[in-house]
């Protein structure tokens, strides 16, 4: 079963360091089988008051691979540059079969 992972990128607190991280981490996505559906585009608030500045989906094809891919070496080695570079809200939900 599918899994997508939604990121809101809340604030950029650093601009070279989260450009730096998302230069590095779509290798990282790709490896475990993970892919960009959406990437920074703009965003339409159609109903409530949640005004995100930026959104990100990822899809992977199961909650094994996402979470291998969270755990590996390869991914918590640019982790950090996001963890200092920006303050992000991320959920992880199971798509349908």
């Amino acid at each position: 079963m599918p899994v997508y992972m939604i990121i809101e990128a809340k604030e950029v607190k650093d601009k070279n360091g989260y450009g730096q991280y998302i230069r590095q981490v779509p290798e990282t996505i790709a490896k475990f089988g993970g892919r960009y559906l959406a990437r920074g585009g703009k965003v339409k608030v159609v109903a409530g008051d949640w005004n995100p500045g930026r959104v990100i989906i990822l899809e992977f094809p199961s909650m094994d691979k996402y979470e291998a891919w969270w755990n590996s070496p390869e991914y918590r080695a640019v982790a950090p540059l996001r963890e200092k570079s920006a303050r992000v809200n991320a959920v992880v939900l199971e798509g349908l079969k």
